[in-house]
């Protein structure tokens, strides 16, 4: 009982220590306000944009390029409707994207890490082997010739940058796994009987939660960007629904004289980008691992 309470004791310190160097951080902490706002604005678009109804198709030629304003903060775009709310909404559709890519990636990804680390011979070969293979191939060129078989939507892009994203994963975690499967206590829960299934939830993917935790929160950071290059060029989310790689696209016919067609949303990509990659760098130090 007392080695019990022991235990839990040590776990607790190890993640208030955690807490503390993730606090002491002021860029970790920037960061992760960046995130919640994000976060928060596609959350509650609706109640926060000024005009929710030009998150659509609507029209209104009389305010065509209107600079910003008292009306239009952020000015409006080449067909009358609010940048500011555009750009809002975008942050839905961006993490709506992040979310769908990651719910295939890290699963898929993290599993295969898992079999190919603790598991040795031909299953091994065999994923480590598929994986790097799929790491060859750049991933903007599979999601340009995904994008050019497929439709263009959030749906299908979701699909194109899954392809290739899982392979990270994947890779990290074996390695991981493969570190972890050597040590003493899952030779020695496989010798008391533990079956393949126990030793791998239980033994060996808790400790790689830490580091599927900081590689998913970057890659969100990276998934964002990707997504507007893809719409940027055509391949991703198409109008009206308002995308930020969209947006670029549209606002740079016009520059430099309606410059905030670009600017707003191209703003939003950065803000977004650094918030995630600024979260995850604290998370990194916060665990201590490397990715």
């Amino acid at each position: 009982m007392a080695a019990i309470v022991e235990e839990q004791v040590e776990i607790l310190s190890a993640r208030r220590m955690a807490w503390l160097r993730f606090r002491a951080n002021p860029v970790a902490v920037i960061g992760a306000l960046m995130v919640a706002t994000v976060v928060l604005a596609a959350i509650f678009a609706p109640l926060i944009a000024p005009f929710p109804d030009h998150a659509g198709a609507v029209i209104d030629f009389r305010n065509k390029h209107a600079a910003p304003d008292g009306t239009y903060l952020l000015g409006a775009d080449k067909v009358g409707r609010d940048v500011l709310s555009r750009v809002i909404y975008g942050f839905r559709v961006s993490l709506l994207l992040v979310g769908g890519v990651l719910v295939i990636a890290v699963p898929l990804g993290g599993t295969l890490g898992l079999l190919a680390g603790y598991f040795t011979g031909w299953v091994e070969t065999l994923i480590t082997g598929f994986t790097n293979v799929m790491l060859a191939i750049p991933p903007l060129v599979m999601a340009l010739a995904v994008g050019n078989v497929l439709t263009p939507s959030l749906t299908n892009a979701m699909i194109a940058i899954a392809l290739l994203w899982w392979t990270w994963h994947a890779r990290l975690v074996y390695r991981v796994a493969k570190s972890v499967a050597a040590e003493d206590y899952v030779e020695a829960a496989r010798l008391a009987g533990a079956s393949h299934l126990h030793v791998l939830c239980r033994e060996i993917l808790p400790n790689c939660i830490a580091v599927i935790s900081v590689k998913t929160t970057l890659d969100a950071a990276f998934i964002i960007l990707f997504g507007a290059t893809l719409s940027f060029l055509g391949l991703g989310v198409q109008p009206p629904t308002p995308d930020l790689g969209t947006m670029v696209a549209d606002g740079r016919q016009f520059l430099p004289e309606h410059w905030w067609g670009v600017l707003a949303p191209g703003f939003a990509i950065f803000f977004a980008t650094l918030g995630f990659n600024l979260l995850g760098d604290g998370l990194r130090d916060m665990f201590d691992v490397e990715v």
